[in-house]
């Protein structure tokens, strides 16, 4: 397995979120997990950052479980952005975008030539280096998105995990973000794992899906076999209609109603 998630089992007290839950994800490739709020998706990403420890299983890396790697060595591999972000309001979006040469930086050393160089690339790759001095306060949300995105792909990672990237985002922003996340896949040549909650997006920007229910994988495969009228009713309890969109070449979904027996 080149990365991907192995019998993984998670739990916050006597609940159960996870039971013998195992990804393989492609590389190179865009991977969406989608599923019922609760369900585990967040929890899943949260345990190769470490924060969440699973009972059992592992996330793995090149054939490895995680936890064979130093944090710093799997810090230049693996870059994982929260939902929630956390970081001083005064400082520039370059300060920020800094931050990812951490993981390569010697202890009482500053930023070296090839740092700064790569502080560069990042803020070119996502089109703020004209908004390099800008302080974070004084940024949109998708701006500041797209500064949090930078400070991850400043790591160089071969790995780019995200965990909701575009919550609290309008429309236009989020759609900005995922053609930004979508474009340094294939320029970067690197393997994405996103969750999402919106089903259309996750159509349109994903080349495979997993689908977490009743804490197990219930389904895997690419969005014309699971944005489907008889997974979205089995997922998420709701009547859909399917359609096509043609543009984009995936399927887009008209949410009709809650199954009866679910309005209780």
């Amino acid at each position: 397995m080149y990365f991907g998630f192995d019998n993984i089992s998670i739990a916050y007290g006597k609940r159960q979120i996870l039971e013998n839950v195992t990804m393989d994800f492609e590389k190179g490739r865009i991977t969406t997990i989608i599923g019922p709020n609760g369900c585990g998706k967040s929890s899943l990403l949260k345990t190769v950052s470490r924060v969440v420890t699973p009972q059992a299983g592992s996330p793995v890396y090149e054939g490895k479980p995680i936890g064979q790697y130093t944090p710093r060595e799997l810090a230049q591999k693996i870059a994982y952005l929260p939902q929630v972000h956390v970081s001083p309001r005064d400082i520039t979006i370059r300060t920020l975008v800094s931050y990812g040469r951490y993981p390569y930086k010697r202890f009482g050393r500053g930023l070296t030539e090839e740092d700064r160089r790569m502080v560069d690339r990042a803020l070119e790759l996502t089109g703020l280096t004209e908004l390099e001095d800008r302080m974070l306060n004084n940024l949109s949300g998708g701006e500041k998105q797209r500064a949090w995105i930078a400070m991850t792909i400043c790591q160089q990672p071969e790995i780019l995990l995200l965990d909701e990237p575009i919550t609290y985002l309008d429309v236009g922003y989020q759609v900005e973000v995922l053609e930004l996340i979508r474009e340094l896949g294939e320029r970067l040549k690197i393997t994405i794992v996103m969750v999402l909650h919106d089903m259309n997006f996750t159509a349109r920007y994903s080349h495979r899906i997993y689908v977490l229910k009743d804490r197990r994988v219930c389904s895997y495969g690419p969005p014309e076999a699971i944005i489907a009228h008889d997974s979205m009713e089995h997922v998420f309890h709701i009547d859909s209609q399917i359609l096509r969109d043609n543009r984009n070449g995936c399927p887009f979904l008209i949410p009709e109603k809650l199954r009866a027996e679910q309005r209780t």
